[in-house]
C-alpha cells in the first residue's frame, strides 16, 4: 500500500455513517449484508446508505457481489488489512505492540 492509497481509505471512513458501516460490515464477517439489512440496521435510509456503500467500494474497502436478486456487501478483509500494516508498519521502533508481548519485553 502507498500514502495514496492509505489517505483514500482513510478519507472514506472519515464519515460517521460510513466509519458505521464499514464497522457493521466487517462485525459481519464474510458472509457480508444486503443493503435492506444494513439500512435496519443503522437506521440510515436506503438511498443515503447507496451512496456511502458505493464510496467505501470505491475506496477498496468494501466489495459488492450480486447473488440473484440481492446484492451483498462484504468488507475487503485483504484491504483493510493492508491499510492496518500500512499505518502500523514503524509503529514501537518495529518492536511488537501488543501489550502482553510489551510488558514482557518492556521496550515499547
Amino acid at each position: 500500500m502507498n500514502e495514496s492509497t492509505a489517505v483514500f481509505a482513510l478519507s472514506a471512513l472519515a464519515h460517521e455513517a460510513r466509519l458505521k458501516v464499514f464497522r457493521t460490515l466487517v462485525g459481519s464477517g464474510p458472509t457480508g449484508m444486503t443493503p435492506s439489512a444494513l439500512s435496519a440496521a443503522l437506521d440510515i435510509p436506503a438511498t443515503t446508505l447507496s451512496f456511502h456503500l458505493k464510496e467505501l467500494v470505491h475506496a477498496d474497502l468494501v466489495t459488492v457481489e450480486r447473488q440473484g436478486r440481492n446484492l451483498h456487501y462484504r468488507p475487503a478483509l485483504a484491504h483493510m488489512n493492508a491499510l492496518l500494516g500500512y499505518l502500523t508498519d514503524h509503529c514501537c521502533q518495529g518492536q511488537a505492540c501488543i501489550p502482553s508481548v510489551r510488558k514482557r519485553r518492556a521496550t515499547c
